[in-house]
């Protein structure tokens, strides 16, 4: 009960004076070794054919700030869209298995019920909301609400955005993935997971900056050195095209694969 007064106490400030300014002070990279800042609302958009790529990417961000346990929410149009979360994929990014909790509702409605009891509980280190399509009601007042949440709990909240547009949020953060080719390893076997990253918005922060990396899940760490020799691993400037070809993301491997 307490809790809830204070939230809405907070709410209420918010409603005459603006969200607060608070920002990641961290270097523009430091995500790279340290995942995104914690407590706070963090959103990965991902076209629906980059989907395992945004969910790989949201994962990895998780391990690299070890931020377990993991609760994943998703709706039932979501599971229908996007397949079932394949347990082996994630384990393959370096995920134990028993620190994520997964929780499948109705609707978007529902959805952003459980997304706010679950961002106030305490012992929660990463909760990620997936979504499909516009979801309109995950709207500036809703990710107020998740903001303020995470920043009283300490619960980092990750909005996975599968086929959506951009619009305006209360997050921290926002970023753009996409899959790019791996490199091949010894006897041509599969690459790690290669991802095309772009950040769209960071809050007291540049944005318009860009990376490829590789997926180091022995360190938990984005590696940006692999492609050092081609393009530049951070390109700044939004306008600084980083080639995701259509023959490179249908090559790449699905981090959380579809089945079912």
């Amino acid at each position: 009960m307490n809790e809830s007064l204070a939230l809405i106490a907070r709410l209420k400030r918010i409603a005459t004076t603006g969200m607060p300014t608070q920002g990641d002070g961290r270097a523009d990279d430091a995500w790279l070794t340290q995942g995104m800042a914690k407590a706070q609302l963090h959103e990965i958009f991902a076209t629906v054919d980059d989907s395992a790529s945004g969910a790989g990417f949201a994962i990895a961000s998780v391990l690299a700030a070890k931020a377990a346990p993991v609760m994943w929410l998703r709706t039932e149009a979501s599971e229908r869209q996007g397949g079932r979360l394949h347990a082996t994929g994630l384990v393959e990014m370096g995920l134990d298995v028993t620190s994520l909790v997964l929780g499948l509702v109705e609707d978007e409605a529902s959805l952003l019920r459980a997304a706010a009891d679950a961002a106030r509980c305490h012992g929660l280190g990463t909760l990620l909301i997936e979504s499909w399509g516009r979801a309109p009601k995950i709207d500036l007042t809703a990710t107020r609400r998740l903001m303020l949440a995470a920043e009283a709990s300490g619960v980092t909240i990750l909005s996975l955005r599968i086929g959506a547009e951009s619009v305006p949020s209360a997050a921290a953060s926002r970023w753009q993935v996409a899959a790019c080719r791996s490199r091949p390893l010894e006897a041509d076997a599969p690459g790690k997971p290669a991802f095309d990253i772009e950040l769209l918005r960071r809050r007291g922060g540049q944005a318009g900056l860009r990376w490829r990396v590789e997926w180091d899940r022995d360190a938990h760490i984005f590696d940006q050195t692999a492609f050092a020799s081609g393009d530049s691993p951070a390109l700044p400037g939004a306008g600084v095209p980083v080639a995701a070809d259509r023959a490179a993301a249908d090559d790449a491997a699905a981090f959380v694969r579809r089945t079912g």
